[in-house]
């Protein structure tokens, strides 16, 4: 069911730019902008990897320095039936944690400080079992694809808005209708789904991290301890952490309100309920 919602929400995305792409210059624009896309998306995917942990401020870890997480992992890699992945800790109070790697032959998972002070080994495995979920799950692919599509539709509007600001004149005749959808519900709705995408991508994640560990129950309690700690101590706002802020288990910063409709993580409850509901089936 998740892949389905991906697969419907990607194909509404795409048809979004299809159409967008038309008013700007038919066929050959869409085209256009979707290459310069993806070229920009295209070095992202390669170096994402590096890009995150740099931005996160990530140290990766030898055995020796990290004896019990680097076993934890490896335990978990193996139920997984993946290479282990390099392991890293952000030096930071606030509980969390992050996978990424374009491959599971390129997988990195990192953990907070905060995060293995406040969680029980079971739980801390459940966690690490969620971010190899998302590795397994091929979704920094997933991501790279919608940021593409994502990113051609908002530089199309972009374009659009400021040729009708300068550019246009008499012999214009567009629509204003279909321009105004262009500029500024076509670039919204892309953000929309490509939040819907990654919400899903998390339910998905959640449901393979607890297949992985067959412990839905202790990912659960992990989670509630996990938002319960980053609304108490919530990561500091920088541009970095913002920048890698969708990669980590849990939203970190604080926040509530309208800000909820924009976030890139689902509801804590009802990811809760739904590993709870695996807990009662099995």
């Amino acid at each position: 069911m998740n892949f389905f919602k991906t697969t419907l929400l990607l194909a509404v995305l795409t048809g979004i730019l299809v159409a967008v792409g038309g008013l700007i210059g038919g066929v050959g624009g869409m085209v256009l902008f979707l290459i310069l896309a993806a070229a920009m998306n295209f070095f992202a995917f390669w170096f994402s990897d590096k890009m995150a942990l740099r931005m996160a401020g990530a140290r990766e870890v030898s055995e020796s320095e990290a004896p019990r997480l680097h076993a934890m992992v490896r335990e978990v890699a193996n139920l997984a039936n993946m290479p282990m992945p390099r392991v890293f800790i952000v030096q930071n109070d606030s509980p969390n944690a992050f996978a990424t790697g374009r491959s599971p032959s390129r997988a990195v998972v990192a953990v907070t400080t905060g995060i293995q002070r406040i969680l029980s080994e079971r739980e801390l495995r459940a966690v690490i079992g969620h971010e190899m979920g998302h590795v397994k799950n091929r979704d920094i692919l997933t991501s790279s694809i919608v940021a593409t599509v994502a990113g051609a539709i908002a530089l199309i509007g972009n374009i659009l808005m400021w040729s009708s600001l300068f550019g246009g004149g008499r012999d214009d005749n567009r629509n204003p209708l279909l321009m105004l959808l262009a500029i500024i519900v076509a670039p919204v709705a892309a953000t929309l789904i490509q939040l819907g995408i990654s919400r899903t991508r998390e339910y998905a994640a959640d449901r393979t991290g607890a297949e992985i560990t067959h412990d839905p129950e202790a990912l659960a309690s992990a989670l509630e301890k996990l938002h319960r700690g980053a609304a108490m101590m919530p990561m500091e706002a920088t541009p970095n952490q913002e920048a890698v802020s969708a990669l980590y288990i849990v939203h970190p910063f604080a926040g509530g309100g309208m800000a909820n409709l924009f976030s890139t993580h689902p509801p804590m409850e009802e990811r809760i309920k739904r590993l709870r509901q695996m807990t009662y089936r099995s």
